[in-house]
């Protein structure tokens, strides 16, 4: 499909686009396929074929084609962001994040979480496209009980996924300082290790195999300021965290080694949708992780 034939269409309406997806309920295997994309900034065509880093890289037509290649090939896909879905071109300036909505609904993504340039056009222009998003919103650490946005979002959700049980929550970077104070309102923020722990216990109780962490911390900071590499050494139970924020390519998961005496793999997929991240678990009949291969894939 020609992109712009695709954005076009994405304008009317969210069915120009519809990935059939397969029935996970009678499937036995026990491998779960986790892509993941991180700030996206907007970036819905290609970046111009001008010889820049970037160059004709990314576009999210052609991000729609590959996860529809993978989920033919792979029946147990679970596909996750991890904020700043907003910002960057004009696109969000004409639409304030209704086309990104729209896309990644097509696309089916089984949920999001928020970061700092999502509250760019404040909590009702947040709160106004949600309505575009087919998949759920995860923040745990963001208290939105006195905005608009209460009841919006989730702390933490659990996916069936071949009988795997998925535990996912998500983590948002502190606003003050980074995002002026009009545009999060009476937004609070919690600590995330904390949260983190709470929702790890929670997720345990409920069965999980697998927990990730969908987190807009960042990667990595020479300060004490909390990031995904610290937050894996002060948590236990973490099996992979999806970061954002600093727009780090990397080549393969970092491997952290957290309290509970295993290993926390740390992941982050760049910037702008001209990579994603693909990591395939493989469990045990016990439905415990055997290993993990990873790979970054390519937007062209």
């Amino acid at each position: 499909m020609e992109r712009r034939t695709f954005i076009q269409k994405s304008l009317i309406g969210a069915g120009a686009l519809a990935i059939p997806l397969p029935s996970y309920s009678s499937q036995k295997s026990k491998k779960l396929c986790v892509l993941h994309t991180n700030d996206m900034h907007s970036r819905i065509e290609p970046f111009p074929d001008d010889g820049s880093t970037f160059a004709n890289l990314g576009g999210m037509a052609r991000r729609a084609t590959l996860i529809q290649e993978i989920r033919r090939k792979e029946s147990n896909v679970i596909l996750l962001d991890a904020g700043d879905i907003f910002q960057g071109t004009p696109y969000f300036n004409l639409y304030g994040g209704e086309l990104e909505f729209k896309l990644m609904s097509q696309m089916a993504y089984d949920a999001a979480t928020l970061g700092n340039h999502d509250f760019d056009n404040g909590l009702e222009g947040l709160k106004k496209q949600l309505p575009h998003a087919s998949f759920p919103f995860i923040c745990s650490n963001y208290d939105f009980s006195e905005t608009p946005l209460k009841n919006h979002f989730l702390p933490y959700k659990v996916f069936d996924k071949a009988r795997i049980k998925v535990g996912v929550f998500g983590l948002g970077i502190e606003l003050e300082g980074l995002v002026p104070s009009v545009s999060f309102g009476a937004t609070k923020y919690l600590d995330p290790i904390n949260v983190a722990k709470d929702m790890v216990t929670t997720l345990q109780q409920l069965n999980c195999q697998i927990i990730i962490c969908l987190s807009h911390l960042g990667y990595s900071y020479k300060s004490q300021k909390i990031d995904d590499q610290k937050l894996a050494a002060k948590v236990g139970g973490i099996d992979l965290i999806i970061g954002g924020h600093t727009h780090t390519f990397l080549d393969s998961p970092t491997e952290v080694k957290n309290p509970s005496g295993g290993i926390t793999l740390v992941n982050q997929a760049g910037r702008s949708g001209v990579r994603m991240g693909r990591i395939d678990f493989e469990f045990d009949r016990n439905k415990k992780i055997k290993k993990a291969n990873a790979e970054g894939l390519a937007i062209k």
